[in-house]
């Protein structure tokens, strides 16, 4: 491992403590950057977010996507931990804390907008920031690609109804030009890229040359991820600043199921004997959120400054530092998979 993720941890923390002390110097520039957006899609954090997604992208190979079928446990997990059961958790959990627990802490017209925030969060599964993490883990950058486009082309379908049964409304809808944006950006553009880019280096060179190219631009990846960070961070540090009370509470029950969700689908891997190079990325997927969908539908329901798009905001300040240390979970417990039966593996590409 380099410098940048041996210290990973710490190039993120200061780069939230970077972005709030920036955010509250000079607010104009971040107003300035929250303005160059398109179908909410942010096209500065688009850029960060493109670096990180990049040099994964190179990693994939087509000819070892024949693989994905004979282990295709891994889809299916992911999409009953994605599909069937996070929305509902994260529909319950809202309920339990804001209905009950904190109940006598927040006056029940913003409890429901919370309630309704986080639930739009669990109805959207992350389909950009999940290529770091895989990356991160060393997960199979195929596998975690077939993950993703069935996870997005589902979203197309199951987004609104599955929102509208959790939320008890009818008339929600799916914000297109933000979902196909943000697919094009994040998985299609540079898929495209990357393809590219290994065929060409291919020719050359060969794998050694694939090999040489992604050690030089994997570096790249990883300050995607700070600059990411010290936007988003940046972007919500008036909030941050005037509502930490509140925003604590909204981080509670989001810790909890995003901890929670983990330990089913990374439990449930183990239980499937999955090699790690699937198992982490599963996880891992099921934990995270598409947030600018989330935020979208949140500001289109109940508008900019309602309790619904402020918690898809924590969600968002959450998520960075939450899977950070679930990406170090699931480092650490290498081991649990490296030795199972899992049958032919999926092929880890260099």
């Amino acid at each position: 491992m380099g410098v940048f993720e041996r210290f990973l941890s710490v190039w993120v923390a200061l780069g939230i403590l970077g972005g709030l002390l920036l955010g509250l110097a000079v607010p104009a520039l971040f107003e300035g950057v929250a303005g160059l957006e398109y179908a909410h899609v942010n096209l500065v954090v688009a850029v960060f977010i493109w670096a990180m997604i990049y040099p994964m992208m190179v990693q994939v190979d087509f000819t070892a996507m024949r693989d994905i079928r004979r282990q295709p446990q891994g889809i299916w997990l992911t999409l009953v931990v994605n599909w069937l059961i996070k929305p509902f958790t994260m529909a319950a959990l809202g309920w339990l804390f804001f209905r009950v627990l904190f109940a006598d802490l927040v006056d029940p017209a913003s409890a429901n907008e919370y309630i309704a925030g986080m639930i739009l969060l669990g109805v959207a599964p992350c389909t950009a920031m999940v290529f770091v993490w895989s990356q991160l883990t060393k997960g199979d950058p195929n596998y975690t690609l077939v993950q993703v486009s069935i996870n997005d082309i589902i979203m197309i379908f199951a987004f609104a109804p599955l929102a509208a049964f959790l939320l008890g409304i009818t008339d929600i809808t799916v914000p297109w030009e933000t979902l196909l944006l943000s697919v094009g950006l994040y998985v299609v553009l540079p898929l495209v890229a990357g393809v590219l880019t290994r065929r060409m280096l291919e020719q050359r060179g060969g794998d050694a040359a694939v090999s040489t190219f992604l050690a030089r631009v994997k570096p790249w990846s990883i300050v995607g991820l700070i600059g990411t960070v010290v936007l988003l961070f940046g972007l919500q540090a008036p909030t941050i600043i005037s509502e930490p009370f509140v925003i604590l509470l909204i981080a509670v029950p989001l810790l909890i199921q995003s901890y929670g969700v983990f330990i089913i689908a990374y439990g449930g891997a183990k239980l499937l004997r999955l090699p790690h190079n699937v198992a982490a990325p599963a996880g891992l997927i099921g934990t995270s959120n598409f947030f600018e969908m989330a935020v979208a539908v949140a500001i289109s329901l109940f508008g900019l400054h309602s309790g619904a798009a402020l918690a898809t905001v924590v969600g968002v300040l959450v998520e960075v530092p939450v899977m950070l240390t679930l990406v170090a979970l699931a480092n650490r417990t290498r081991h649990w998979f490296d030795d199972e039966p899992s049958g032919r593996p999926v092929e880890q590409q260099s």
